[in-house]
């Protein structure tokens, strides 16, 4: 699949929505990926999954796990396409925890799947929790990556495709110094 491709799957669905937007960094930006819009369509979500999948075919993946909720569905997406078990860590006081008798064992492979990385906070709070439990990161496979490079990780590090959208430190936002509402899209 063409990076063309998932561009159209994006707007096809509605996902690339523009506006005045406060990212979960704190970032604002005149551009939003909205993953939901895109994963409620099933085939669209197991398309664009398995292409992440098979970047990390062989890697001996035993389980996924994504920070909830976005990852959630980009998670059970990419470990059905490995054959393997999906996981997924919960907010806890700023962090991230395990619950609901998941797990992970002491050398067990971990891939981390989420749907867009733009500082990579919440992907690496899940790398520091799977590491935590004593478990591998074998690497991180995300739809997204609108870091523009800036985003890395001490594992191979995979996205669908690469958005070089605009963001704004808030105090320097042009779109807040036009007076334009601001949407967080992302806490809906």
């Amino acid at each position: 699949m063409t990076e063309e491709k998932i561009v159209q799957m994006l707007k096809q669905s509605g996902a690339l929505l523009t506006g005045h937007f406060q990212l979960r960094s704190g970032l604002h930006s005149n551009q939003f990926f909205q993953a939901a819009l895109l994963l409620q369509y099933p085939d669209k979500a197991e398309a664009v999954c398995r292409l992440l999948a098979d970047r990390f075919a062989g890697k001996g993946v035993e389980t996924v796990i994504s920070p909830a909720v976005g990852g959630l569905i980009v998670g059970q997406e990419v470990g059905r396409a490995l054959g393997c078990r999906a996981i997924f860590a919960e907010k806890e006081d700023g962090g991230l925890v395990l619950r609901r008798g998941f797990s992970l064992h002491p050398g067990e492979r971990v891939l981390v799947a989420e749907d867009v990385v733009t500082k990579g906070g919440r992907v690496q709070q899940t790398i520091d929790l799977v590491r935590s439990c004593g478990a591998e990161v074998v690497g991180v496979a995300v739809i997204v990556d609108r870091s523009g490079g800036s985003a890395s990780f001490d594992v191979p590090f995979e996205s669908a495709l690469k958005l070089s959208l605009p963001t704004y430190d808030p105090a320097e936002c042009p779109l807040c110094r036009q007076g334009l509402p601001i949407d967080r899209p992302g806490t809906k």
